[in-house]
């Protein structure tokens, strides 16, 4: 049974470390989860990182949930409001929030 199957979640800081584990915890569950952070791409980023948005998207699909990434700074409050708006129109609401910022 998913016990999260339809809610919708958004895990911030998600591309590794803590946040990703609580993507794919969501995921095991059945949620739809956003993943963002700013890193989409290892080839693109500044410096070497372990993992990103698409990477933990990809896993929380396998894992039996639905990874959305979305590339947001959350320091720019501009990139907070679009992506909460896009939540809004894609699913009229939001159930969870974990801030891993």
């Amino acid at each position: 049974m998913n016990r999260l199957e339809n809610k919708i979640a958004v895990v911030t800081g998600g591309s590794r470390g803590v946040g990703k584990g609580i993507a794919k915890g969501l995921a095991e569950q059945g949620a739809i989860v956003y993943i963002t952070g700013r890193t989409v791409d290892k080839d693109n980023a500044d410096v070497p990182l372990s993992g990103t948005i698409n990477e933990t998207a990809k896993e929380v699909n396998e894992l039996g949930g639905v990874g959305i990434p979305y590339q947001c700074d959350h320091k720019n409050d501009e990139e907070v409001r679009k992506l909460f708006k896009k939540i809004k129109n894609e699913y009229g609401n939001l159930d969870i929030l974990v801030n891993n910022v």
